[in-house]
């Protein structure tokens, strides 16, 4: 079996639209307080509320796509996703801006986790190491460009303009996934599962090993992903002076770091073995972090760009690899396991973005310390999945 082009930049594009969603409508903030009548704080909730909705959303869906097959989950998820970007687009004030976020976070949630599981049905082992890259290449590139995207089209044509334009993207997904992919969990492979048996179903998973070691690892980093996204408006625009136009420049060179390692990981997994290579990453990831905790105090531009490149290498090295080591054992279960994943994710990207603002430490140590920490997490679920999977002694 070969990796289909075609497949993979569709999967990419169902998994990156919930992220691009989101990061597009961040230069728009100012503006859209302004017309919504909301304060800062208040705008605060359409990303909270998104991200809860969407972390609870895949709980739910995973288990539905294993008992009613991936695409009408998919089809009808990606409908109500673009029902919420055209509601959020007439929006008039905060509470109509909220209901358009909790359903767009309610319909897209299907799209992103089951990108993953859907990989996971027509791949295994190295390719599905390579699908699972460029899946994750795509979802780190969409919150990369998008700030920049969404700073030039609030600029041009106002806010409103970035709800239709993903309401659009949604439509484009509807049509190709109609057109050019199929139902990739046959019916001979599904199960139906009661309420019951589905709670029992994840807490069984989340006390398996297998699962749980690589899928916190692969968690705490994408933590830290969300962590320099919330924090680097704040040290570049406020502390170093930058516009957000620059801000946005920046974002999307740094996604050529992860593009690049993501790209060359699987390759590397080739040669020396996924869990080998994925500890060398997160070594790398933990190497930037230092560096951001020991250079943050009257940190340049060049100094915060190094210890930031650094941190994503690794991360991109390791998103990818981590999440092909979690789901690889459980090709029978692969829509729960990734709905897991996506939850775990979610939560700890929640949390990581929101000790920027709740830790009363300078934003740039935190970063630092949020970004180490990832890394020794990463580190450490790693070596013991390695040592827990490693074949005993006869």
């Amino acid at each position: 079996m070969s990796t289909s082009t075609g497949n993979l930049v569709l999967l990419s594009g169902l998994a990156a639209i919930g992220t691009l969603s989101t990061t597009i409508i961040l230069p728009s903030f100012p503006a859209m307080a302004t017309a919504l009548n909301a304060s800062a704080d208040e705008m605060a909730l359409t990303l909270s509320s998104f991200f809860i909705v969407f972390a609870l959303g895949q709980l739910l869906v995973g288990p539905l796509s294993d008992r009613y097959g991936r695409r009408p989950l998919i089809l009808g998820g990606l409908t109500l996703f673009v029902l919420g970007s055209l509601l959020g687009a007439w929006a008039s004030d905060l509470n109509t801006m909220i209901a358009a976020r909790v359903t767009q976070a309610a319909g897209v949630c299907a799209a992103s986790v089951l990108a993953r599981a859907v990989a996971r049905d027509l791949y295994d082992g190295p390719l599905l190491a390579k699908a699972l890259a460029f899946i994750m290449v795509a979802m780190a590139a969409a919150p990369g460009f998008s700030p920049l995207l969404g700073s030039l089209i609030d600029s041009q044509f106002g806010w409103r303009t970035s709800f239709v334009l993903v309401a659009l993207a949604g439509v484009v997904l509807i049509i190709s996934h109609s057109l050019f992919m199929g139902e990739s969990h046959e019916p001979s492979a599904r199960f139906s599962m009661t309420a019951g048996n589905i709670a029992r179903a994840y807490l069984h998973l989340a006390s398996d090993r297998r699962f749980a070691l690589p899928a916190l690892a692969v968690s705490t980093v994408i933590g830290g992903l969300y962590a320099f996204f919330a924090s680097a408006p704040i040290i570049m625009m406020r502390d170093m002076g930058y516009s957000s136009l620059q801000l946005g420049l920046f974002f999307a060179a740094t996604v050529l770091v992860v593009f690049s390692a993501g790209i060359l990981a699987p390759r590397l997994a080739l040669r020396w073995g996924a869990t080998q290579v994925i500890i060398v990453g997160s070594l790398l990831a933990l190497s930037g972090g230092v560096l951001q905790v020991l250079m943050h105090e009257g940190q340049s531009l060049a100094q915060f760009t190094l210890a930031i490149c650094l941190f994503l290498a690794g991360m991109g090295v390791i998103n990818p690899l981590g999440t092909a080591v979690t789901l690889q054992p459980f090709a029978q279960q692969a829509g729960l396991a990734s709905s897991l994943l996506g939850f775990l994710q979610m939560t700890i990207a929640a949390i990581g973005s929101g000790f920027i603002s709740a830790v009363a430490l300078p934003p740039a140590l935190t970063l630092g310390l949020l970004l180490s920490g990832a890394a020794v997490c990463s580190l450490t679920g790693f070596f013991l999945h390695q040592a827990n999977t490693a074949p005993q002694p006869a």
